[in-house]
């Protein structure tokens, strides 16, 4: 069976080699900063925040427009 290109051959079996291949990944991981971090978690909240509204506005229009059709 040929190597799939970019994957490495499993050599690394058992719970030891699932955690050091899990650390060698995680080194690899660009973390954000502290302010990239906060400003993205506000714009994701706002985000959420304006969603909701939304869909409890669009839901009061339709339960309002239902009780003046189905009295």
């Amino acid at each position: 069976m040929p190597e799939q290109e970019g994957l490495k051959p499993a050599g690394k079996t058992g719970v030891g080699g699932f955690f050091s291949s899990t650390l060698e990944e995680l080194r690899k991981v660009v973390w954000p900063s502290r302010q990239q971090l906060f400003s993205e978690s506000v714009a994701v909240i706002l985000m959420v925040s304006l969603s909701a509204a939304t869909i409890a506005a669009v839901d009061r229009f339709y339960s309002w427009a239902s009780s003046q059709v189905f009295p």
